[in-house]
């Protein structure tokens, strides 16, 4: 089984996709971090409204702006870091209007988009489509060619397919039927201005506080320029996910609904023909095989060795819990793997405690970048 340095050899870009909760923030930083040891310029970005990412990083904030970890922070307790670690977190809003901003025909253009009251309400709507903004900002950054690695942390979802699903999204807005007729000069527009609405607009327009028409006419005639740039942005965008050099790392958890989801993921990527590289399965319970837990003589050992048969019972009753937990994780995973007919599945144990530094990072870290027997030998050991 690969680790995840190998199926990462030779990539620009590495994809952590997977519905929320299954651990994509820390997985992300942790694979960034394993890549910086190696002697790359990596840069993790993520839109993690909690911002683990920092704080696992050791920062006290994260920006739009990319800034990079200090690598004595790894020193007593992770990685030598090789190469440069660099981290960021993803500002929507602030990167539709930069989006704006390049697209523009000129600085007026600019100004009166983003002035413009009408276009402050949709791209804050259009913004929390925050799948197509991590794209748009990860495209920036690889044009730039700035970082030979960049990891992204796809946003929060309930659904992982969002993300696939953005760019399409945001074509179909710009390309709408309603978009068109408003930037028509005969359209609607014109026809809602006419003298039958006057009186609703004048009394619209002191409940807003503003001239609703004049500033939808003034959105839709700036916004008009820039639609065939945000068109051919968006295929630019398409074609870098689909790019060999690109690499899509599912991350799940180890339970029936995450491997299902996972599975269904995977499926929709290789339909759309987008450069899957394997699967992490976070907070896996490992069978402790020296042990059964359905040993009738090992209530009665765990009294003698802690003393009390009481204590000793409920401590053979977790530990049977925990083997059945192991059972069914392992029997879950290998219908992943038998689903996915890939041996790149990658098992990271469940760990005595939440990761929320840099230490954390370090310990999944060795997972991550272990061979097969060096994994199972951590895992046994731990």
């Amino acid at each position: 089984m690969p680790s995840v340095g190998d199926i990462l050899e030779g990539k620009d870009v590495c994809i952590c996709a997977g519905s929320g909760g299954v651990g994509k923030t820390t997985t992300s930083a942790a694979i960034a971090t394993g890549m910086a040891a190696r002697g790359l310029k990596v840069c993790v970005l993520t839109i993690d409204p909690a911002k683990r990412l920092a704080d696992s990083l050791g920062l006290e904030e994260l920006g739009n702006e990319a800034r990079r970890v200090d690598p004595g922070l790894f020193e007593a307790q992770g990685p030598e870091i090789e190469g440069e670690l660099w981290a960021m977190m993803l500002d929507a809003k602030a990167t539709f209007d930069e989006l704006v901003a390049r697209q523009a025909p000129d600085e007026e253009s600019r100004d009166r988009v983003l002035g413009n009251r009408i276009y402050q309400q949709i791209s804050n709507a259009l913004a929390g489509s925050q799948e197509y903004m991590a794209m748009e900002k990860l495209f920036e950054l690889h044009s730039e060619g700035r970082f030979d690695l960049l990891v992204l942390d796809t946003p929060p979802t309930r659904n992982a397919l969002d993300f696939l699903d953005a760019p399409r999204r945001l074509t179909q807005f710009i390309e709408g039927r309603s978009l068109r007729v408003f930037m028509r000069p005969t359209g609607l527009a014109a026809r809602v201005a006419g003298r039958g609405a006057t009186v609703a607009l004048s009394v619209l327009k002191r409940i807003v506080g503003f001239d609703l028409i004049a500033d939808l006419a003034e959105f839709f005639n700036a916004f008009s320029g820039m639609v065939e740039g945000f068109q051919a942005r968006a295929k630019r965008v398409n074609r870098l996910l689909a790019d060999p050099h690109t690499c899509f790392l599912v991350v799940c958890g180890p339970q029936g609904e995450p491997v299902d989801e996972a599975v269904y993921f995977h499926r929709k990527l290789i339909e759309a023909k987008l450069p899957f590289g394997g699967v992490i399965v976070n907070k896996v319970h490992y069978p402790a095989e020296r042990l059964r837990g359905d040993d009738p003589d090992l209530p009665a050992a765990l009294a003698r060795r802690l003393g009390n048969e009481e204590l000793g019972g409920r401590v053979a009753e977790n530990f049977a819990d925990y083997q059945a937990l192991a059972e069914r994780d392992a029997a879950n995973i290998e219908r992943l793997a038998r689903e996915l007919r890939s041996k790149s599945v990658i098992r990271v144990p469940y760990l005595d405690e939440d990761v929320h530094d840099i230490a954390g990072l370090a310990e999944i870290n060795r997972y991550l970048f272990a061979t097969n027997r060096e994994r199972e030998a951590l895992a046994t050991s731990s």
